[in-house]
């Protein structure tokens, strides 16, 4: 869960879903507020009409029967009834007293009573989506002396309507519910719709770091999403052009440089001082292995070799008994069991370099193979003696040398563990060094295991 919402899908699904959430909240709350404005002016007309009529047909009956008639047509929240006491009326009539007062015209005297109702003040409870509510009535709510044309005084009391006696429950927690089920699928259909096009870009240029001719992103989906696609595509063909081009040079570089080296390697051997020919002849050797390992570096970051399923256990077999052949002390402990998607030939390539160092600077190579959480790890140690902890970083570097460790006469350029690594991470691994408890010096390949159809 924790994974999911520190994604951009999770972002966004929970950034949607808390701000629709937020509008309904605020819309509801707008509504039921506009719902009871438009309830409390329904009844504020609703009181003017009534008070109208039970003022006029009051009048019409007799003095003596209105007494009996009013107890009759009162009704809960209108009420028309004998003054028994006086209170204090207000100078300036309400604003209901005063349209009342229109209505009915001038022959009917109205006053405000100054005291509002006790019905007025007390708390009414309200269902709602968010449970239940104490508010106060804030219609029409005010007592008002009426003199009829007769000269008889009344009082008519307006008053918040009675409590429904209709039962009616929601329930609102189902309703509540599904809304967010509903939200939440939504929210995560548009997450997923949003974030679709980032993770393709994603996995494209992780395949783009595995292999630079791996085919083109489709150009679909909405017309950002297209120039994005298109961008990346001409971003892949310019890196591979690069590639080619760096590739090209350096390869017309070392074959341009063979006709003049071989030629000095032909002249020397005219040289008449042995010593001095043969300290020129390594000199021109070690420039012609520096040659091919410079062209073997280019070549290591080229990705023109097709990927492939193959079996590790297959090509450490066919790697080891190589260098068993060429007179090499390879042992081998252990087996992968598993399959991995690569280049074989730079695979090889990157073996037969960690085997090669091993055997340079330890004459033994110790590779123990295991396999485990998905991946695949060698480890080659050697007898060797080691490298400074402060140094360990630093021989990846291109033509890095370990001079008080590693002899100048043992051979290499230090480019074998540069071309290694620069292979190991082209098929997504990694190469770590250390030195081993036991002495000499352990280098730790890790490659991802293959999985069909993912």
């Amino acid at each position: 869960m924790k994974a999911f919402f520190g994604s951009m899908t999770g972002r966004v699904f929970l950034t949607l879903l808390l701000g629709v959430v937020i509008t309904a909240v605020l819309t509801q709350l707008l509504a039921e507020n506009e719902r009871q404005r438009v309830i409390e002016a329904f009844r504020d007309q609703h009181a003017m009409d009534r008070a109208e009529q039970l003022i006029t047909a009051t009048e019409t009956v007799p003095a003596s029967a209105r007494l009996a008639y009013l107890d009759a047509a009162n009704r809960p929240g209108i009420q028309l009834v004998v003054i028994n006491d006086e209170l204090p009326v207000n100078p300036v009539p309400s604003a209901f007293t005063a349209a009342l007062a229109v209505r009915m015209g001038p022959q009917y005297k109205l006053a405000s009573i100054a005291a509002r109702p006790a019905a007025c003040d007390v708390p009414r409870i309200q269902n709602s989506m968010f449970g239940p509510t104490e508010s106060q009535w804030k219609g029409v709510c005010e007592s008002i002396n009426v003199r009829l044309r007769d000269g008889e005084l009344l009082r008519l009391m307006v008053m918040p309507p009675p409590p429904s006696v209709i039962a009616h429950e929601t329930d609102y927690r189902m309703i509540i519910g599904l809304f967010l089920v509903s939200i939440a699928f939504l929210a995560y259909l548009v997450a997923r719709m949003t974030t679709r096009p980032l993770k393709q870009l994603a996995q494209a240029a992780k395949d783009l770091g595995n292999d630079i001719n791996h085919p083109p992103l489709q150009l679909s989906g909405a017309s950002e999403i297209r120039q994005a696609s298109a961008a990346f595509n001409a971003m892949q063909a310019r890196i591979r052009q690069y590639i080619f081009q760096r590739t090209q040079m350096l390869a017309a570089i070392t074959h341009d440089l063979q006709t003049p080296l071989t030629r000095m390697r032909l002249r020397l051997e005219k040289v008449g001082d042995g010593e001095l020919r043969d300290r020129l002849v390594g000199d021109l050797s070690a420039m012609q292995e520096m040659v091919r390992e410079g062209l073997d570096l280019a070549r290591s970051t080229d990705t023109t070799e097709a990927m492939q399923a193959l079996d590790l256990d297959s090509l450490l077999d066919s790697v080891t008994c190589d260098a068993t052949d060429a007179g090499q002390q390879v042992v081998v402990h252990g087996h992968a069991g598993m399959a991995l998607l690569g280049r074989p030939m730079a695979l090889r390539r990157c073996l037969v370099n960690l085997i090669d160092n091993a055997i340079k600077y330890g004459q033994r190579a110790h590779l123990t193979v295991e396999a485990g959480a998905g991946a695949a790890r060698i480890r080659v140690r050697d007898n060797g003696p080691g490298i400074a902890p402060g140094e360990l970083a630093r021989v990846f570097e291109p033509f890095y040398r370990v001079e008080t460790s590693r002899s100048r006469e043992s051979g290499g350029t230090g480019l074998g563990l540069t071309i290694a690594r620069n292979i190991a991470e082209q098929h997504g691994g990694s190469i770590a060094l250390v030195n081993h408890p036991e002495g000499g010096l352990e280098v730790t390949l890790v490659l991802p295991e293959y999985y069909a159809g993912k």
